[in-house]
């Protein structure tokens, strides 16, 4: 009596949940790194919350940059993690210094927007003001 089922997500639903097209679900599942999925009688797919949970991994790492090659090293390991988990950390070590670099990019880029914008708004209001338009040697980047 004290059972409780654990809810079950069509492939439809999981793909709106996820905002992904059910063929990268079922890409997933035949790459190896969306596993042991039950099927109804009919033979569609029944997603659990594991799926769910495996779902948010992959999503989170896959917007790290991580590849296809990657989450399925990452999940072969994780399968016996306790005797591999020099590699776990090893590779979860890169990517942690892969994400470091893309935010020191997205700064220095998110610098050059900010002046970028600086310049522009300045010319609109010399524009409306009829006064002189600025020059961009003020506002340029360090490269």
């Amino acid at each position: 009596r004290g059972f409780i089922m654990d809810k079950q997500y069509s492939i439809r639903e999981v793909s709106a949940k996820f905002n992904l097209p059910a063929s990268t679900l079922r890409y997933y599942e035949e790459v190896g790194i969306l596993t042991d999925i039950p099927r109804n009688s009919s033979g569609k797919r029944i997603y659990l919350e594991k799926h769910i949970n495996r779902l948010k991994t992959i999503c989170c790492f896959k917007n790290t940059g991580m590849s296809i090659a990657q989450l399925q090293e990452f999940f072969q390991y994780e399968q016996q993690e306790l005797s591999h988990i020099d590699d776990i950390l090893k590779l979860l070590t890169n990517q942690k210094n892969h994400i470091l670099a893309q935010l020191a990019k997205m700064q220095h880029d998110y610098k050059h927007i900010q002046k970028k914008l600086a310049y522009y708004q300045a010319m609109k209001t010399a524009v409306d003001n009829h006064t002189a338009l600025p020059n961009w040697q003020d506002y340029k980047c360090d490269n």
